[in-house]
């Protein structure tokens, strides 16, 4: 996956430690994450999530069958592209171009998520790769030739139109004329990759799991949906400036991030030099999965850890410590900040607008699919009818 999929461990979350990632990581945490960059950003999610909001809702106001998987996988791939290139790629009002590219980066995005997990046996046993094992690095060249194309087209597209400088593709550019050996046109893809692959599928897994185990704890939605009613209120959306009153809606999000990790095994990492570690010796240049998924289900570490259950995180920072659905340190993801405004904001505003029911009496099943961001096995469906605040906002 980093030979073919990251430019050759170039990208931000596949370069070896050294001058080149610090180079990327100050770049995304200056450039592309930083407040100010989130900031200049945030009326583009708000429209996505109120054209979310607007696709959910119907004039007859009853309960209605939603495909919240779909639904949610259009709102984090649009915040994304209109991030990135200034303009949706999925739903209505694109072009045929936009759509087919659309079309073509799922596929990509949803064939490198399955096969490119911690489960491929040639990373293990190198001898296979002289085989080409089950053909795995020809399939991810092919996608990472396809990926490459539709990128490049992208640059060439934004270089040779001057009209819209507010994208990062146009931001980044500009610091190409001025840095031309260093921001090439790898560096730039790379980039883009790295914020496509890790910024759709993450998002939507995450706030489909909340709904998921929030369709099978009615107590804890009423709850959540009387918070955001006394806070916010029953005439105006919920806006990501309301985000930090919300507290139970965050330890919802916590408790979410705690069971349901978008990335179960972190970024795989590289021991630096000889170490120890529980006693185990680890030796330099041995190839490192940190199990989050494991870590935040240790009794050792949680009580009764297989529960949903918010309240855990209430007043408990050291609770919150113990969290690592970005990872930490150095490695940890920058995207972070972006990750919690989306989540936060999609999961609010459904909880306020909407009535949610499950489609039977049976609870939601809860089994994982397979795939690098741990997607359910059974894409969630379920009934929702508007409340009242969907007659009093205008989208």
């Amino acid at each position: 996956m980093g030979k073919y999929m990251g430019y050759n461990y170039t990208t931000i979350a596949q370069s070896p430690y050294g001058d080149h990632w610090r180079n990327l990581r100050r770049l995304g945490s200056l450039e592309i994450f930083s407040t100010v960059r989130l900031n200049v950003f945030l009326a583009v999610r708000r429209d996505e999530i109120n054209q979310l909001l607007s696709r959910l809702s119907n004039s007859s106001r009853i309960f209605t069958n939603v495909d919240l998987k779909s639904n949610l996988n259009e709102l984090s791939f649009n915040i994304i592209t209109r991030m990135i290139v200034g303009k949706r790629y999925f739903g209505e009002n694109v072009d045929d171009k936009d759509g087919a590219n659309s079309k073509q980066v799922r596929g990509i995005i949803q064939k490198a998520f399955t096969q490119g997990g911690a489960s491929h046996a040639a990373d293990f046993l190198p001898i296979l790769r002289w085989i080409d094992y089950k053909g795995f690095e020809k399939g991810l060249k092919g996608l990472s030739e396809e990926m490459d194309k539709v990128l490049e087209g992208i640059i060439d597209e934004h270089r040779n139109n001057d009209g819209n400088r507010n994208s990062m593709v146009d931001h980044l550019l500009s610091l190409q004329k001025e840095e031309p050996h260093y921001y090439t046109d790898s560096i730039i893809k790379g980039l883009m990759m790295v914020m496509i692959l890790a910024g759709t599928d993450t998002s939507a897994v995450t706030i489909e799991w909340a709904m998921s185990v929030l369709l099978n704890h009615p107590n804890i939605l009423r709850k959540a949906r009387d918070e955001i009613d006394t806070i916010v209120g029953q005439h105006r959306l919920v806006e990501e400036s309301d985000l930090s009153k919300l507290n139970y809606l965050q330890n919802i999000i916590s408790e979410t991030f705690r069971l349901f990790p978008a990335a179960p095994l972190l970024v795989p990492h590289e021991s630096s030099a000889d170490c120890t570690v529980g006693g185990y010796h680890v030796p330099r240049g041995t190839f490192l999965l940190v199990n989050a998924w494991a870590i935040h289900r240790d009794p050792n570490l949680w009580d009764d850890p297989m529960r949903f259950k918010p309240e855990r995180f209430e007043n408990a920072q050291s609770e919150t410590r113990k969290l690592m659905p970005f990872g930490m340190g150095r490695r940890s993801c920058p995207g972070a900040g972006l990750a919690q405004r989306v989540v936060g904001l999609a999961l609010g505003s459904l909880i306020q607008c909407f009535e949610w029911e499950r489609i039977s009496e049976k609870e939601i099943d809860l089994a994982e699919g397979r795939g690098l961001t741990m997607p359910k096995a059974e894409p969630l469906v379920a009934l929702c009818k508007p409340r009242s605040i969907m007659d009093k906002v205008v989208f």
